[in-house]
């Protein structure tokens, strides 16, 4: 064993598939979040008490509801790649798969719901 490269002793020690790919699509996220939070605050505290005729003439504005379908696009991708990192790290066998698959349904339809509800108000 004192004779093995450093290559050697990596070889079987896990892969770099996807990594990479996953880390920048989490910092994406993360820089579009901190710029989307901020403006969903802005748009959504100036509505936010006012009676229900009053926000759904608000959010028929495009800025208010282009600004609320981003946020919640960005941020349950971003869950979803949070929640996924969590569960490869401390989820094994059959229910890692079975808790990313239902992961990824749940933030997808969370997704849809969420965008469908906003553009329902738009429209």
């Amino acid at each position: 064993m004192a004779f093995l490269t450093d290559r050697k002793r990596a070889v079987g020690m896990g892969s770099a598939k996807s990594g990479t790919h996953h880390h920048w699509q989490m910092m994406v996220t993360s820089v579009a979040l901190l710029v989307l939070i901020p403006l969903f605050v802005f748009t959504f505290g100036t509505i936010l008490g006012a009676p229900y005729a009053e926000v759904i003439a608000y959010y028929q504005r495009p800025f208010p509801a282009v600004v609320a379908i981003l946020t919640m696009l960005v941020g349950f991708f971003h869950f979803r790649l949070g929640v996924q990192t969590v569960i490869e790290d401390y989820v094994h066998g059959f229910a890692r798969k079975a808790a990313i698959i239902f992961m990824i349904c749940l933030s997808y339809a969370a997704a849809g719901f969420a965008v469908f509800a906003i553009i329902r108000i738009a429209l």
